[in-house]
């Protein structure tokens, strides 16, 4: 072990030491010492096995500690569960060494680690397993999103295109994980460093831009505060209050949703109100306060949210409202305790230090539904991870059964969604509702407050349509399971009748021909070709006189064909030429049925990639269009390398620019001007709106490559009043 490494981890540990004090007692520091002196050699060096040394241990225990607030258990799981696993350290012995128990964590932690020594980036097909893990004990979750927090503050030390992956990964499942374990901080910082690594462009220019607007943005939340810190001084209670900007990510997705420039996003930061007072004057405290704030600015009632008198499910609790506030602009003002602050911060782990002052969050029933999920063996990868990211967010709608019971369901939800949260015996027979007083159908949506009565009927019985009736992961389990049910006693049916009737003809029956028959009437499983039987939908006498034909010989019999969706799902086959081969996109390519992307529109010099579609052909993307990191984590097997032939000849593609600027009537002329001179590029379309002072305009132009488009772009921007131009 070099010296380096063992200064840079001695530093650290000495830190964490001092900052929790009474996390180890003496002797257990001692047992500390004695490990680490014996074993230390057993770790890899800093900076060789990015994410696993040491040193990396200790940046995740510190994560652990003042970012997430667990305790002894998990730290001295994360620093010697791959030494009980090289069974060096035993389960028994560590929790004799420190009186921790440890024995549910360190089997989660081994389980993971298996999956992240084959890839630091997790394979769909991997998602099942981590999730098994995830399920048993909910701290596993918590060290996994604090591990991935280190690796992605250390993700320049990766290699290109496993930075590309692993911060993808973070996008679309880490940072919604976060967000459910109530880790908004957490959150916020994997959204913000994913976007820096796969859309730098973008990242770079709003963080400029914040830099270069901040002394006004002080000025004007200092304005705002000042004359309501007074008012708020006349409560009595202790309190802070600050200004917060809001994430280059949150602001980037404002950017794309409201389809407007940075200067027209106003909401660019949130005031917070943080009260230090007892738990019996938090309600009044909060309630207090949004009055004052209230009648010192309009607030804008569409804009309350209550998370004081119903939590979220991860325990987040606060208030929140818009006002108007100086300038005309608006203002969010958030409105907490300390606690509640703490539980904001630090997720489930503060929830649970506060456990018993306020009812349990509903971490065990998500827990629960994914358990559910696991327990469906029809399900495959793919279809595990769009059930499972169901039950990641949290925008929720609160309803009352008839003697007042509440229930929280997800924004979206259905009055069968409702029957099937209550049991799945209710669901079944579900034929829709009465909601507050009226018989509603089952794809009624819920709205918050509604009062549901759930009707039933014992002749009902679910069908696939149904799975595009509900939402939440629950009820599509349940019912995907009572299908399956149907099924199988369809096909038992089925097959009495053909064995059956089979008898009566005197034909012996054999399984194994009656395999080929089905396989040569082009069903998938003889189940299918059963369920057809049952169903009446075949006539008998053809299947006999086909079964009896299976022995006799064809003349010039055709080669079996394969359908086009059952070749998709073998992505073996895709990449069975080996890893490495690329579509080169040109002119000369022949024999592929290929697309340009209407999402992203790629032209000639973009990085891009081939997605397989299910319909035939492949469809050409960027590699950082907005789909692609759905697209990439979900269907990884359906993805082709691609690159563009040497040289663009003949070819022109439509791009779209949006150009801001100030209002002045000019500037539509100079545009134009500057176009009509380009002798390769045309103008297809423009587009002029302008308002509050500034000029937006959508520009429609064709260009053969990147550097065509670069170029103009250049030239567009140093006309005089143009602020900004983008490309859609």
């Amino acid at each position: 072990m070099t010296s380096k490494n063992n200064i840079s981890f001695r530093i650290q540990y000495s830190r964490i030491l001092h900052a929790h004090t009474s996390l180890f007692t003496s002797n257990e520091r001692k047992e500390l010492r004695a490990i680490f002196k014996e074993h230390f050699s057993l770790f890899p060096p800093e900076g060789t096995v990015p994410g696993r040394s040491i040193a990396d241990k200790i940046k995740v225990v510190e994560i652990i500690l003042d970012e997430i607030g667990l305790g002894k258990g998990v730290v001295l799981s994360v620093l010697f569960h791959e030494l009980v696993e090289k069974k060096i350290l035993t389960v028994a012995e560590l929790e004799s060494k420190f009186n921790s128990s440890v024995s549910s964590i360190i089997q989660g932690m081994m389980r993971v680690g298996e999956l992240y020594e084959r890839n630091a980036s997790l394979e769909t097909e991997n998602f099942r397993k981590l999730f098994l893990t995830f399920a048993e004990d909910v701290r596993v979750i918590l060290i996994i999103i604090a591990e991935h927090l280190q690796i992605m503050r250390t993700l320049d030390t990766f290699p290109e295109e496993k930075r590309q992956s692993i911060a993808r990964e973070a996008s679309f499942l880490y940072a919604p994980l976060a967000h459910r374990m109530g880790l908004y901080a957490i959150k916020t910082e994997l959204e913000d460093l994913s976007l820096k690594h796969t859309n730098r462009e973008i990242y770079r220019e709003i963080a400029h831009k914040l830099h270069d607007t901040k002394k006004t943005r002080d000025k004007f939340i200092s304005d705002f505060i000042s004359p309501l810190k007074e008012k708020l001084n006349e409560l009595g209670f202790e309190f802070t209050i600050k200004g917060r900007t809001k994430s280059i990510n949150s602001i980037y997705s404002k950017i794309k949703k409201q389809n407007t420039p940075f200067e027209n996003i106003y909401d660019l930061f949130a005031i917070r109100v943080i009260f230090d007072v007892p738990l019996d004057k938090e309600k009044a405290a909060c309630w207090q306060a949004y009055s004052i704030v209230a009648d010192m600015y309009q607030p804008n009632p569409k804009r309350l949210r209550d998370w004081l008198s119903i939590p979220k499910t991860n325990g987040y609790e606060s208030l929140h409202t818009t006002v108007l506030g100086p300038e005309g602009k608006w203002v969010e003002v958030q409105i907490r305790t300390v606690r509640m602050d703490e539980v904001a911060e630090k997720g489930l782990a503060a929830h649970w230090k506060y456990k018993g002052i306020k009812s349990e969050s509903g971490m065990d029933e998500w827990l629960k539904n994914v358990r559910e999920i696991l327990e469906n063996p029809e399900l495959n990868a793919v279809d595990f991870m769009d059930e499972f990211k169901l039950n990641l967010y949290d925008k929720e709608v609160f309803v009352f059964t008839p003697s007042g019971d509440l229930h929280k369901l997800p924004k979206g939800a259905t009055a069968l969604d409702f029957a099937f949260s209550i049991h799945s015996a209710l669901g079944c027979k579900c034929v829709g509702a009465k909601v507050n007083g009226k018989n509603m159908p089952i794809k009624y949506e819920l709205n918050n407050g509604d009062q549901v009565e759930v009707l039933t009927s014992p002749t009902q019985k679910p069908n696939p349509a149904w799975l595009n009736v509900v939402t939440t992961s629950k009820a599509k389990t349940k019912i995907r399971q009572a299908l399956k049910e149907v099924e199988f006693k369809d096909a038992e049916m089925g097959r009495e009748t053909i064995i059956r009737r089979f008898k009566n003809w005197k034909i012996e029956l054999d399984d194994g021909k009656i395999s080929r028959l089905a396989k040569k009437k082009g069903y998938k499983t003889v189940s299918d070709f059963y369920q057809e039987i049952a169903h009446e939908k075949l006539d008998m006498h053809v299947v006999r006189d086909a079964y009896l034909d299976l022995d006799k010989p064809t003349i010039n019999e055709q080669p079996e064909t394969r359908r086009a969706d059952s070749f998709l799902k073998e992505p073996e086959q895709l990449n069975a030429s080996g890893k490495d081969d690329v579509l080169v996109i040109g002119q000369d390519l022949k024999g592929v049925d290929f697309k340009l992307a209407k999402c992203c529109n790629p032209i000639y010099g973009d990085e891009v990639f081939g997605f397989v579609a299910v319909a035939g052909g492949i469809k050409i993307h960027k590699t950082d269009c907005p789909n692609a990191p759905q697209m990439i984590a979900r269907f990884g097997y359906r993805i082709v390398k691609a690159r563009w032939s040497g040289k663009s000849v003949g070819s022109q593609y439509p791009i779209t620019l949006r150009i801001v600027g100030h209002d002045d009537i000019g500037i539509v002329t100079n545009i134009n001007s500057l176009i009509s001179k380009e002798k390769n590029i045309s103008l297809r379309s423009i587009s002029i709106d302008s308002n509050a002072g500034l000029f937006q305009g959508n520009l429609t132009i064709m260009v053969s490559d990147t550097k065509e488009l670069d170029a103009i772009v250049k030239k567009i921007k140093v006309i005089k009043g143009v602020k900004s131009v983008l490309r859609s």
